[in-house]
């Protein structure tokens, strides 16, 4: 793969695309107008990848493009579950930010159901 892929037919996007500040920008596209657009971003959160590719769109048949396949098959690979044995609660995120409105204890502890008998 080079150092950019071409698309000659995309739905085009642009900023202001409201998402958090990723750890890491990955791609950005460029259009034929001068828009820009922040198509390539991961994040760590918790003990979790998260990695966010935008192609285009099904329109056109960027899905099969040979590059963009390989960018996402690579982002999978990066962002699978890797080792982390121990799972932690969302409660106990460190990038979880504290809700407007307090709803449950954060001390809940995930007990055994008890299902009714028929």
């Amino acid at each position: 793969m080079g150092a950019y892929i071409e698309l000659p037919n995309v739905e085009m996007y642009g900023e202001v695309f409201d998402i958090p500040e990723p750890d890491e920008l990955l791609f950005i596209s460029w259009f034929e107008g001068g828009e820009v657009f922040r198509s390539g971003c991961v994040w760590h959160r918790g003990r979790g990848k998260i990695f966010y590719f935008r192609p285009g769109h099904e329109t056109f048949p960027i899905f099969y493009n040979k590059d963009v396949l390989k960018v996402l098959a690579n982002g999978v690979r990066w962002a699978k579950f890797a080792g982390n044995t121990e799972a932690r609660g969302v409660i106990e995120c460190p990038n979880v930010k504290e809700p407007l409105e307090k709803l449950s204890p954060k001390d809940y502890k995930m007990g055994e159901i008890e299902h009714p008998k028929a």
